[in-house]
């Protein structure tokens, strides 16, 4: 299992069944006598106050494993204790089992430190002749009144979290569009859920010209896949819609051999709507939720799509292909267009789709557009589970933009890097349908997130996020749709 099995306890610190001891201390907090205690060990040998700074410490009075503390800073609300426990099951390694001991108010915040417990103690098992002995807890004993609820609640959000950093870790060659779309019938076996996958050929027939386009160039064909999670007592329908690129050369506008390393991982939002509807079923969530993977490899070939060709989404509109490494928005449009034809009350799609992204919002936030109403859910969803975003706008004076002299839109401003994940977005939202067949009828609320800068941390661990894929969003998106309920 890539994430530890959790379970709370009520026995005392003496007493606990452990290899080590992980101590949640918020320093803001008044001083009870275990907290008095574990300060004056972290302040002997000078242990760091910074929020989530690790330390191993020696507190014979209270306990006679090996122990350490974690810094929760001055805000002891759930968001800290869950950054300090993830931080510290990530980083205190070597030990079987590890118990966290919640000090002061940390101690009312079971549900979140068992999330951060399993976030922060996801693993890949990789692919090393010789794996490391020291490695993360495979189980996690908490001292707090948690309940069956909090600890259910906790293993779906790993096992969603792992889900992503699973498939995004997974090298290229053992994971093309046939496999993604294997591995999506096989993360939801055993539960309610129905899965429909288009071949190459089914694409064709449907019409899917966006998905075909990309993935024509590669000896892998492409697939659609959508994942389904239909209750009987559904209070609302959830389409999330993904990109899918299980490696992204840039087609024959080639990327640069530096700029291709790590484009494994372009297939992030695929992943993530995939385990955000498994998590909905796990849950037993009172809202359908259908999740499209739109999945292709980009790759360069005489058989590829060339700069200047024109395909033709399943909608009919046509676009002009000005570069074939601007991919993620035609296979999104596409499977756009399949999500709306299902009328559903709130359609999100999820993709690493721009570096401007990135330029613009650096590595913490994502970026959010779409409707209003929509997005100021999302945005109200994350800030209560603390993931960064961020609102852009779609102007409508880049609507122009989009023209093409002879198809509907073109997909890439061509020398122009002023506003590109703008653009993107305004791209997808001509394949988002509207709630009636009028003309002037408003689109389906929809949310754009891009996780382009986010969904992969190049940097060093924090809290319970390590160097690696994120799985950034999936905690906010579980939220929205808890709130639909």
């Amino acid at each position: 299992m890539p994430y530890p099995v959790l379970e709370f306890t009520d026995q005392p610190t003496t007493e606990i069944a452990a290899d080590a001891v992980l101590f949640l201390l918020p320093w803001g907090d008044p001083a009870d006598d275990a907290s008095t205690s574990v300060r004056a060990a972290a302040d002997a040998v000078g242990a760091s106050r910074s929020a989530g700074a690790v330390t191993r410490v020696s507190v014979p009075e209270l306990v006679s494993l090996p122990a350490a503390v974690v810094a929760v800073g001055d805000g002891a609300d759930a968001a800290a204790s869950r950054f300090a426990a993830g931080a510290g099951i990530r980083t205190l390694i070597g030990f079987e089992t590890v118990a966290i001991v919640p000090l002061g108010g940390t101690a009312a915040h079971a549900r979140a430190i068992a999330e951060g417990a399993t976030l922060g103690g996801y693993r890949f098992d990789g692919y090393k002749k010789n794996a490391p002995g020291r490695v993360r807890a495979n189980r996690v004993l908490i001292a707090a009144p948690g309940t069956d609820d909090d600890a259910a609640f906790a293993a779906a959000v790993g096992e969603a979290s792992a889900l992503v950093k699973d498939l995004v870790t997974t090298p290229a060659e053992w994971l093309g569009p046939a496999d993604l779309a294997d591995a999506a019938r096989a993360a939801v076996e055993g539960l309610p859920v129905e899965v429909t996958v288009w071949d190459e050929d089914a694409l064709r027939a449907g019409g899917f010209g966006g998905i075909l386009g990309v993935g024509q160039g590669s000896v892998r064909p492409p697939r659609l896949v959508r994942v389904d999670y239909s209750p009987a007592d559904a209070t609302g329908h959830v389409a999330l819609v993904g990109k899918g690129i299980t490696f992204d050369t840039g087609g024959l506008s080639l990327k640069p051999a530096g700029s291709m390393v790590g484009m494994k991982y372009d297939m992030c939002g695929a992943a993530t709507v995939l385990a955000v509807a498994r998590a909905a079923a796990r849950l037993a969530v009172p809202v359908r939720v259908t999740a499209w993977l739109c999945i292709a490899d980009n790759m360069p070939s005489g058989s590829a799509t060339r700069p200047g060709d024109v395909l033709r989404i399943a909608d009919g509109q046509t676009v002009e292909v000005l570069n074939t490494d601007a991919e993620g928005r035609l296979v999104l449009a596409d499977g756009l267009v399949a999500a709306s034809r299902e009328n559903p009350d709130l359609i999100v799609d999820v993709a690493t789709l721009t570096g401007a992204i990135t330029t613009a919002l650096g590595t913490r936030h994502t970026g959010v557009m779409g409707e209003e109403g929509a997005v100021a859910a999302y945005l109200a969803a994350a800030e209560r589970v603390c993931e960064l975003a961020w609102p852009l706008p779609l102007p409508d004076h880049m609507e122009d933009e989009l023209d093409s002299p002879i198809a509907d839109l073109v997909n890439a401003k061509i020398g122009d890097p002023a506003g590109g994940s703008l653009f993107a977005g305004l791209f997808l939202r001509r394949f988002v349908g509207r709630l009636s067949d009028a003309d002037d009828a408003p689109r389906i609320p929809w949310v754009h997130l891009d996780i382009a800068g986010v969904g992969m941390n190049k940097g060093g661990g924090y809290g319970f996020t390590d160097k690696g894929p994120t799985a950034a969003t999936v905690r906010s998106l579980i939220e929205l749709i808890g709130t639909r309920a």
